[in-house]
């Protein structure tokens, strides 16, 4: 049930004809309360799309009805007239819904610069079909409905103490961080006000969407919300929450990260030993970012040599020439040197681990990335974002 598995949700996903399949591509998604609580983080990308322009506002008093999200087009750098689009969307759908207009998230995901009165009207009509058809068994539908590229809707649901947690998420391209990197809805009975909801999700993101750099690029309309119901009516342990909602969060980052556009690897890279969590961060993200690494585990090549020329262009703290890495559990380098050799290393399988000891202390981190692709490269020629 994904994102309505909590009580006090329902959701709706429809097709009014955004996507020229023919598939679902609005999808709403209702808190009935008995609390209204609503976080959210956003794109940290200083082009921000009108939804996102209106949802960082409307969030701002901790309160949140509905969130109404739109594939086929991310009204994105469409003008005044992309933000009358928006701001209509959250009064139509404030209208059916008897609450207000500023108490309703707006999201949108496809391609940008594009946007028309057609496109309004069918934004429009799906906001009033999926609320005609809001269910606590949507969720499936909703988490359709938000797909671009991806090749398969993504969901989870953790269940604990007396209180569940559900969430939907989309994204294959364009994820890099910048507090979240996609669209996702998350969800909880929990008991939680405005405050707490807003802490645990900022820290929840920040070990998990925020450490999925696939790409290294940003897009322009990403949110991650987190709505409240108080529906089971338990107040959480705050630790246990926090812990729970991580995991959730992080098991939807490995769902976007294995769906990634073209990938043929989906490569974990873990760093440890470092002197900071900020130097094992950066260090982590230099590799993801290299597009000669990617490139070589395209190849199933275990080039070593590539992950100690990414990590030297930063400023973390280590010895260049103090450094180990190995690859799928393998050490092809130690001491900034050979160690084991390369044939030893199989790269075949699709899952990738490699693990970096700066040797510098006793922080860790880890980024999750994919490798670069002659499929990537094709679609996202053919595809406009």
């Amino acid at each position: 049930m994904s994102v309505t598995a909590a009580q006090g949700f329902e959701a709706a996903g429809v097709a009014v004809g955004l996507k020229s399949t023919g598939a679902k591509d609005v999808a709403v998604v209702v808190n009935r309360g008995p609390l209204k609580t609503g976080a959210a983080v956003f794109t940290t990308n200083r082009a921000k799309a009108n939804p996102i322009l209106w949802s960082e506002r409307a969030v701002a008093d901790g309160v949140v009805e509905a969130v109404v999200l739109n594939s086929g087009g991310a009204n994105c750098f469409t003008g005044a007239f992309g933000f009358q689009t928006t701001h209509q969307t959250a009064e139509r759908a404030a209208e059916l819904l008897d609450v207000a207009a500023g108490d309703v998230l707006v999201c949108s995901t496809g391609l940008i610069g594009t946007g028309d009165e057609a496109f309004r009207a069918k934004v429009l009509e799906g906001t009033e079909a999926g609320i005609a058809a809001l269910s606590a068994a949507g969720g499936q539908d909703a988490a359709e409905a938000i797909m671009t590229t991806d090749t398969v809707p993504k969901t989870a649901v953790r269940t604990r103490d007396g209180w569940t947690i559900g969430g939907m998420a989309k994204g294959a391209g364009m994820l890099a961080p910048g507090l979240a990197t996609m669209l996702v809805v998350i969800s909880t009975d929990a008991v939680l006000d405005a405050a707490q909801a807003d802490a645990h999700l900022r820290a929840s993101t920040r070990v998990s969407f925020d450490r999925l750099d696939s790409d290294g690029c940003m897009s322009t309309n990403d949110q991650v919300t987190l709505l409240a119901s108080g529906a089971s009516g338990v107040e959480p342990d705050e630790a246990a929450f926090r812990e729970t909602l991580i995991d959730l969060c992080r098991e939807l980052a490995r769902k976007l990260q294995d769906d990634a556009e073209g990938a043929s690897h989906a490569i974990t890279i873990e760093v440890v030993g470092a002197a900071s969590e900020e130097d094992a961060v950066e260090v982590g993200r230099s590799v993801a970012r290299n597009n000669l690494f990617k490139a070589a585990i395209f190849g199933n090549d275990p080039n070593w040599g590539r992950v100690l020329a990414a990590i030297g262009t930063t400023q973390a703290a280590f010895d260049p020439y103090d450094v180990d890495v190995s690859m799928n559990g393998v050490r092809v380098c130690t001491k900034g040197g050979p160690d084991r050799p390369r044939e030893e290393v199989d790269l075949t399988p699709r899952a990738t681990h490699v693990l970096i000891d700066l040797c510098a202390g006793e922080a860790t981190a880890t980024i999750l990335t994919n490798d670069l692709t002659h499929d990537y490269v094709h679609e996202n020629s053919a595809y406009s974002s």
